[in-house]
């Protein structure tokens, strides 16, 4: 018989002013999940080291597997960041290998009705999969924030990682809006 397969799943950069929002799963059978989670921590509650060390743990872990993807800023003023948010949920879960007896998803996440899945509250805090799923996708949308921070030099990316900050504000405010920014999330700055 197969193991149980299961599937952890949360996002990073719902609120921010720039930047992509950034989805990411986390899958494993079900045995070893524990045993490889033991005092993790929603990737909020975490220092960058001990994130970074979380992220390297994951990902070279031979038993896990994970998966990212981000949605960029146009589509999420085209369509809206709850419809974006679906897009990646849905991308993500093309890349499985393997389809999960049970999707785990953080807050208000939802998946496609044909897979089982369950949404927790808070789910990243109470959950060890959807915390790790939260470690890939902060450091992932962090590490893009740092990249685009080159590129767009007049903002600080690299400090605020795109979030509604007064220095990033002042900043829009100063330089006006860059290709990245979500034009429907500034409006009251420009």
């Amino acid at each position: 018989m197969m193991a149980r397969f299961i599937v952890g799943i949360d996002e990073a950069g719902r609120g921010p002013l720039a930047g992509p929002v950034t989805l990411a799963y986390v899958a494993c059978p079900a045995g070893i999940y524990k045993k490889n989670f033991r005092n993790i921590k929603d990737s909020k509650k975490l220092t960058p080291n001990k994130k970074e060390e979380w992220f390297n743990h994951i990902k070279s872990h031979p038993a896990l597997e994970h998966g990212v993807t981000s949605v960029g800023s146009r589509l999420i003023d085209r369509r809206g960041i709850s419809a974006a948010v679906k897009i990646g949920i849905r991308r993500l879960l093309s890349r499985l290998e393997r389809k999960p007896q049970l999707l785990l998803l953080d807050g208000s996440l939802a998946a496609p009705p044909e897979y089982r899945q369950k949404t927790i509250i808070k789910g990243d805090e109470k959950i060890p999969i959807i915390a790790a799923a939260s470690i890939i996708a902060k450091v992932t949308r962090d590490r893009k924030m740092i990249r685009l921070a080159q590129k767009y030099p007049d903002y600080g990316f690299e400090i605020h990682k795109g979030y509604g900050t007064k220095l990033h504000r002042r900043r829009v405010r100063r330089h006006g809006l860059s290709e990245i920014h979500r034009r429907s999330f500034c409006s009251r700055l420009i």
